[in-house]
């Protein structure tokens, strides 16, 4: 054995800096999250080990997790996961059908708003989604005669779940977005050719059969790009409606329960419990997405 691996140092060089940093961050974090987890730690005394009393705690007995932080990130995760996924896609595949030229720019005008979240919150979302009549989205409705009095979009609890959703699917055009759209553009053309002549006489039929099939592993990245982005939001109901907690905790998600446990309540140890239980979460989504575009190899 050591002397196969001496006979393969060169390689194992080339990976350790990925070896390294993936310890480092992701298995060391999670290590400690499972251990935390199992303990009572307000981080400044020693962590008290109490089994498995945080998971008993949270699955029976924390009304605003089961009231609100749960229910609230399911709704938000099943449409706009998705939803911003079919969106990716579809855009991606409309893209595609335009000239070189034209094609990178209107990518990139797609692409962009996922890497400026924030100065679209300032100067887009915040003044269209505002209460008042001069407010972008409420003007346009009352003038249309849609509405009769200004709808408080990011403050109101009825409204302030849509709000989210609507904002975070404009910004869900990101990697998940591109990898798509190149795995569209490297579809053999001899593959439509050849499904012309077996009988596909539509578009639609030829994404069915031919290029959702043929870029399973860009389809594969983009399900897993949009199920960390959806259960990892937490910042954007605070954000809209500029309030911690949200009102009625109408926008409380999960991210939020673990940010008040762990940095406003200081209890570390219910906090990186929620945080294990969100993460059994998206590998059950995650393995979910396997079963869909992996493939027998993978």
């Amino acid at each position: 054995m050591w002397s196969k691996l001496w006979a393969s140092r060169m390689s194992y060089l080339f990976i350790a800096p990925f070896m390294l940093v993936f310890v480092a961050f992701i298995v060391v974090p999670v290590v400690t999250a499972i251990g935390l987890s199992l303990t009572y730690y307000n981080a400044v005394s020693s962590p008290v080990f109490i089994g498995w009393s945080n998971f008993q705690y949270l699955i029976s007995q924390d009304l605003l997790f089961l009231k609100y932080a749960l229910p609230n990130t399911f709704k938000f995760a099943v449409i706009v996961g998705p939803g911003g996924y079919a969106a990716a896609f579809a855009l991606a595949w409309l893209i595609s059908m335009l000239g070189p030229g034209l094609r990178k720019w209107v990518a990139l005008a797609m692409y962009t708003p996922s890497l400026t979240v924030g100065i679209a919150m300032t100067i887009i979302w915040l003044p269209m989604l505002s209460g008042d009549r001069i407010g972008y989205l409420n003007s346009f409705l009352l003038n249309q005669g849609w509405i009769d009095v200004p709808k408080l979009w990011v403050t109101d609890p009825k409204l302030l779940m849509n709000s989210m959703i609507g904002v975070t699917l404009w910004s869900s055009m990101g990697v998940g977005f591109l990898a798509m759209l190149a795995g569209i553009l490297n579809v053999d053309p001899i593959l439509y050719e050849a499904g012309k002549i077996d009988g596909i006489r539509s578009r639609l039929q030829e994404v069915w059969y031919i290029t959702i099939p043929s870029m399973k592993p860009q389809m594969l990245f983009g399900a897993v790009m949009a199920i960390v982005t959806t259960f990892k939001t937490g910042a954007i109901g605070v954000e809209l409606s500029g309030k911690n907690p949200t009102p009625e905790y109408a926008g409380h998600l999960i991210v939020n329960h673990i940010h008040d446990y762990g940095f406003i309540r200081f209890e570390m140890g219910y906090a990186a419990a929620v945080s294990v239980f969100l993460l059994a979460l998206m590998y059950v989504s995650n393995r979910l997405s396997w079963r869909l575009f992996g493939t027998k190899e993978g």
